[in-house]
C-alpha cells in the first residue's frame, strides 16, 4: 500500500504548491484496490504537512481501516462519488478562494483560457442542496447524482470537488478549475467576458491541450516543485 499512500501525499503537496490549501481543510483521496474504501488525507492536517503517516483509509461507512489519524467529516464525498462512479479513481475537494468567489455568482463558466475547457461544453453542475459540510452518505449521494458524469461540480458557499481515472487528472482539474474561475471573475472585473471559444474550439482544445500526457506534465511539475 506504500504507492497508494505515497499517491495521496503527492497529491496534498501538489494542491498546496499550486496554492489550493486552506489551512488543514479540503481533502484528496485515492480508490483502494480492493474494494475496502479510499485512501485519503488524516484530519488536521494541511495539505503541504502530509506524509505517509498522515494517510488514512476509510471505509464507506466512515470507519478508519488503517492508519493512526482521524477521518475528515466530509470522507462522503469521495466514498459516494467512487461508489457511483466506477471509472472515478481519485477524488480532489477543495475551498480555494477564486472558485468559491465565483460559484457565488450565479453564472456559467466560459472558455476563456485553456484552464476553463475541461468544464464548459457541457456546463459544469453547481450542487444547492446545502453549503454546509457534506458530512452524511445521503449528501454525498445526493451530491454525486448531481455531479452526473462531470469532472468538475462547484459547491456554492463551500468549495469545489473535482474527479479524474487517477490522482493526476483529479489534481489537475482542481488546480485549472481554480485558475479557470479567477480569470472569469478578472474578465468580468473588466465588464466582460466578450470573446471565449465557441463549442467546436473547445471541444478541439479539451484533446489538444488537456489530453492524458499534458494533464500528467503539469502533474509532474507540480510534483516536482513540492518535493513529495
Amino acid at each position: 500500500m506504500d504507492d497508494i499512500r505515497n499517491s495521496v501525499v503527492q497529491a496534498s503537496r501538489a494542491l498546496a504548491t499550486a496554492g489550493l490549501s486552506d489551512m488543514v481543510w479540503g481533502h484528496a483521496s485515492v480508490r483502494d484496490p480492493g474494494g475496502a474504501g479510499v485512501w485519503m488525507k488524516a484530519s488536521g492536517w494541511g495539505f503541504e504537512e502530509i506524509d505517509d503517516e498522515k494517510v488514512v483509509l476509510v471505509s464507506p461507512s466512515g470507519e478508519v481501516l488503517d492508519g493512526t489519524g482521524k477521518r475528515h467529516l466530509e470522507y462522503p464525498i469521495h466514498t459516494e462519488i467512487m461508489a457511483r462512479r466506477p471509472e472515478v479513481g481519485s477524488v480532489v475537494h477543495t475551498h480555494a478562494p477564486a472558485l468559491a468567489a465565483f460559484a457565488s455568482l450565479d453564472r456559467e463558466l466560459h472558455p476563456i483560457s485553456h484552464d476553463a475547457v475541461p468544464f464548459t461544453y457541457p456546463q459544469l453542475p453547481r450542487f444547492t442542496e446545502t453549503g454546509a459540510l457534506i458530512a452524511t452518505p445521503e449528501l454525498g449521494r445526493s451530491l454525486a447524482d448531481r455531479l452526473g458524469d462531470a469532472n468538475a461540480i462547484l459547491i456554492p458557499n463551500h468549495g469545489a470537488v473535482t474527479v479524474g481515472p487517477d490522482v493526476r487528472a483529479a489534481v489537475m482539474y482542481a488546480v485549472l478549475l481554480e485558475r479557470a474561475c479567477r480569470t472569469e471573475l478578472l474578465a468580468a472585473a473588466a465588464g466582460g467576458p466578450r470573446v471565449w471559444s465557441d463549442e467546436d474550439e473547445t471541444r478541439f482544445k479539451r484533446e489538444q491541450v488537456w489530453n492524458p500526457a499534458q494533464l500528467d506534465a503539469g502533474w509532474q511539475y507540480l510534483v516536482r516543485r513540492s518535493g513529495a
